[in-house]
């Protein structure tokens, strides 16, 4: 009798770890895509790009749209508007291009550099801002190793520390950062660089980081790797010139790129962000649950 008990409860056992096992392998049921979230996106949940606070850089090969983030930089983001208005970058080229790593753009002459005119060649690095300057944060309920917490802000990637009071962006692809040298101060937005790799969030309030790409990093992302230390290009037929950087204001508007890029406190996208942390259909069998601050995606539309 009790062998019968023992075997009818292997029986039951076995059961039971084949419909968990089944169930593993279920396709997980239908959910909206990020896709499908924006296609049903109304008009209250996106924001026109600020033309004063939108940069376009001209290339043989299109426009790079830049939007920049005068909350968390605004010293930086005046003096790099006053560089485009007095046309420093015209003519100034692409110099280095870095596997896995940024796209760099400046003057290639380190030994007779191009002197700004009324801008400023260095500012005080701007690495973070007190928290009670942005009132636009959302925050992630997902862990970071690099920031105590992380969101967006109005569009912008960024993290912060409630025990020191601190907010600075992040070093996602596509963000827009100042170079500099050794000292922290030796930045001034003279030279600009652009994520193309792998987040290097190792950078995070170690540089002003003063924007990000909104549209055109194809045009940035597929320049050919440098051959020299760092990506640089060690000849000049490897740069790329740039044609023109200018503030979108002073585009007269027949000429301006109009996006929209979603608003990142609203309803709409938090729903992008979960359709990105739990992924359904049929080709995905086990969702993440998690998603990386760097990989929660911001849509961005073109209005014709």
């Amino acid at each position: 009798m009790k062998a019968v008990k023992i075997a009818a409860h292997a029986v039951v056992t076995a059961l039971v770890v084949s419909a968990v096992q089944a169930a593993a392998l279920k396709p997980l049921p239908p959910k909206p895509s990020v896709g499908d979230i924006v296609k049903e996106s109304k008009a209250a949940d996106w924001r026109p790009l600020d033309p004063e606070n939108t940069l376009y850089m001209d290339l043989p090969t299109g426009r790079v749209v830049i939007e920049l983030a005068p909350t968390f930089a605004p010293n930086h983001a005046a003096n790099i508007k006053a560089l485009a208005r007095e046309n420093y970058f015209d003519g100034l080229v692409i110099l280095r291009s870095q596997d896995n790593f940024v796209v760099q753009w400046g003057d290639p002459d380190e030994q007779n550099p191009r002197e700004p005119k009324k801008a400023r060649k260095t500012l005080k690095g701007e690495f973070t801002v007190p928290m009670k300057n942005d009132t636009r944060f959302t925050r992630l309920k997902d862990v970071d190793g690099y920031a105590p917490q992380v969101g967006h802000s109005n569009g912008f990637p960024a993290g912060r520390d409630p025990k020191t009071g601190e907010t600075w962006l992040a070093h996602c692809y596509a963000m827009v950062g100042v170079g500099r040298d050794t000292d922290a101060d030796s930045g001034g937005g003279t030279a600009l660089y652009v994520v193309t790799g792998q987040a290097p969030r190792q950078l995070d309030r170690n540089i002003t980081v003063v924007g990000r790409v909104v549209s055109g990093m194809p045009l940035l992302s597929t320049v050919a790797r440098g051959p020299a230390p760092m990506g640089f290009f060690d000849k000049p037929e490897m740069q790329v010139p740039i044609k023109a950087f200018r503030v979108a204001a002073d585009v007269p508007e027949a000429e301006r790129s109009k996006f929209e890029v979603m608003r990142t406190d609203s309803a709409t996208y938090q729903k992008v962000v979960e359709a990105q942390r739990n992924r359904g259909g049929p080709w995905t069998k086990v969702a993440a649950g998690h998603v990386d601050l760097c990989n929660a995606p911001i849509p961005v539309r073109e209005q014709k």
